[in-house]
């Protein structure tokens, strides 16, 4: 994508949104699989369906609902993305990405993005949430590869601290004070959308991740590239360990998601409530 073309996309998809709202929020919510529920606890003052909106490509994955909201949460203004999309979808990394493109022009400069991940830490259990300390791009891409534009972040931007320390830092304290068990570790990003063999497990876990998903990735290292600050969740749905691998299908990673998200709600909420 040229930079010019990219200019017009996201000055094109501004016109659109700011013709239903003038909602100029701070924070950026991405919710993935499963966890479109934390919409109900945002205050919703304006929402639009993404096929409304130039450029945004629309959600096939089921429980992605395919809206982009405004409103409320945590005493915040935020703009929330009820569903993503991935590269399994047939989705090109910037067409991935360029939503977080968006809501950065809107006036955000803070993500939070959360996804259901399969656990391969053998001491953690699925239900439980994991903040992303780091994470490994195994997509075979990046949705930087291409002309650069300069007046949206650097070349070569670094990467050393994808996730802000300083929200981790408040995420631990919240969790501690809500008694909400929070692991923390590395997600590794793979292009499914089949699940991993038991090879593949092995493979992940030795190069040093925790827990494995489809997502993520992309959006962070664009909002990095912007210069955002980032807060990353997951929500454990399977036990991916090879010596007692057990066939698992979406309507039970779904389901575990969803019977986590209160305690992601609960979270982010309160993160919210104190980011300065």
């Amino acid at each position: 994508m040229s930079k010019t073309h990219l200019a017009d996309g996201i000055a094109g998809a501004l016109e659109t949104v700011r013709a239903t709202t003038d909602s100029a929020p701070d924070v950026a919510v991405i919710l993935g699989t499963g966890l479109g529920g934390l919409v109900e606890e945002i205050e919703v003052s304006a929402e639009i369906a993404y096929g409304d909106i130039p450029g945004f490509p629309l959600s096939t994955v089921e429980s992605h609902a395919g809206r982009l909201l405004f409103g409320i949460l945590g005493g915040k203004k935020v703009v929330a993305m009820q569903g993503r999309f991935h590269r399994y979808e047939g989705y090109s990394m910037q067409q991935i990405v360029f939503p977080v493109r968006v809501m950065h022009a809107l006036g955000a400069r803070t993500l939070i993005v959360s996804n259901a991940c399969g656990g391969m830490n053998p001491l953690w259990k699925p239900g439980e949430l994991m903040l992303l300390a780091d994470h490994i791009n195994l997509l075979g891409d990046s949705p930087l590869i291409g002309p650069n534009d300069d007046s949206l972040g650097p070349r070569f931007p670094d990467m050393s601290q994808p996730y802000d320390e300083e929200l981790r830092a408040v995420a631990r304290t919240v969790a501690s004070e809500l008694r909400i068990v929070l692991r923390e570790g590395v997600y590794v990003a793979v292009t499914g959308p089949n699940l991993e063999t038991r090879a593949e497990y092995r493979f992940l876990r030795g190069i040093g991740a925790d827990v494995v998903g489809m997502s993520t990735v992309p959006e962070v290292i664009a909002a990095v590239h912007m210069s955002m600050r980032v807060l990353g969740v997951s929500i454990i749905t399977d036990a991916c360990l090879p010596d007692a691998l057990q066939a698992v299908d979406v309507a039970h990673i779904i389901a575990t998601a969803a019977a986590a998200e209160p305690d992601l709600t609960r979270l982010v909420s309160a993160v919210l409530e104190r980011m300065s």
